[in-house]
């Protein structure tokens, strides 16, 4: 807890807002997106999704492929528990939706579901998208299935198995054969240096100058801050900011590389 005390304080000192950005494309993003104060109707949609989860005391027995969690001690876990601790959070939820909205990605892939609260943002976002959500424990896809169909019938993929078996088995020609790429990448599991380095392996070669990639705790660790740190530094990667939480990346090849650091 004090590393990330102490992480947070550096961050803060470094960080700005839209006065401190003199890229149109940042400046536009922050004010049009991160600093949108507009009350959208679809925020009722996930507040009533998030109270759902937040009622049901189900426990349910996890299968974690990543790297733990720092909350539970238990593999047996309640879902309310985990929706209220391990879940994204309503203001960051709110983000993903408009960052979704924002750029309207044709093709979204989730790498981590979780209870399925993110899912519902990054479909809510743009619903004419394709999205695919994977999630390596069974028993909590099947419950972030379960209620999102309950909710929103259809308009997600989704696929149990773990990360690597899934980046490393899933034939990604046919989005290059449909002049289509994964518009936006969300890693939100697995928040280790060497997964998080494969995945970026994986889905590298699917990447375009419209892609958007969203790294989940990236401060989480040491070892995630060295995984950021090496993320910007790839030659295909323009333009990151990191907003504490999130890890943002961009391949716009007519930016000049450029790292961001943004108060939200």
């Amino acid at each position: 807890m004090l590393q990330v005390v102490k992480t947070y304080l550096k961050f803060l000192l470094k960080s700005t807002n839209q006065h401190g950005v003199h890229s149109p494309f940042v400046f536009e993003l922050v004010t049009k997106c991160f600093y949108d104060k507009k009350k959208y109707t679809e925020y009722n949609l996930l507040k009533n999704h998030r109270k759902k989860l937040l009622e049901n005391k189900q426990s349910i027995e996890i299968t974690d492929f990543g790297a733990g969690s720092k909350i539970f001690k238990s593999n047996l876990r309640a879902i309310n528990k985990m929706a209220e601790n391990s879940g994204i959070s309503p203001k960051r939820s709110r983000l993903l939706f408009r960052l979704v909205k924002y750029f309207k990605p044709s093709n979204i892939l989730e790498l981590g579901t979780h209870l399925g609260l993110s899912t519902v943002a990054l479909h809510l976002g743009h619903a004419d998208a394709s999205v695919v959500t994977v999630e390596g424990c069974e028993n909590t896809l099947n419950v972030a299935k379960h209620e999102f169909e309950a909710s929103f019938g259809k308009g997600v993929t989704f696929i149990n198995s773990d990360f690597d078996t899934y980046l490393k088995n899933t034939d990604f020609s046919y989005l290059k054969e449909n002049k289509n790429h994964w518009n936006l990448v969300y890693f939100d599991g697995n928040h280790s240096k060497e997964a998080t380095e494969r995945y970026v392996e994986h889905l590298l070669p699917t990447v375009t100058n419209q892609t958007l990639w969203v790294f989940d705790d990236i401060h989480w660790t040491k070892e995630m801050e060295e995984t950021w740190e090496n993320i910007k530094k790839r030659p295909e990667v323009t333009v990151t900011i990191d907003t504490f939480q999130w890890g943002i990346v961009f391949f716009r090849k007519e930016q000049v590389k450029e790292h961001f650091t943004i108060r939200v």
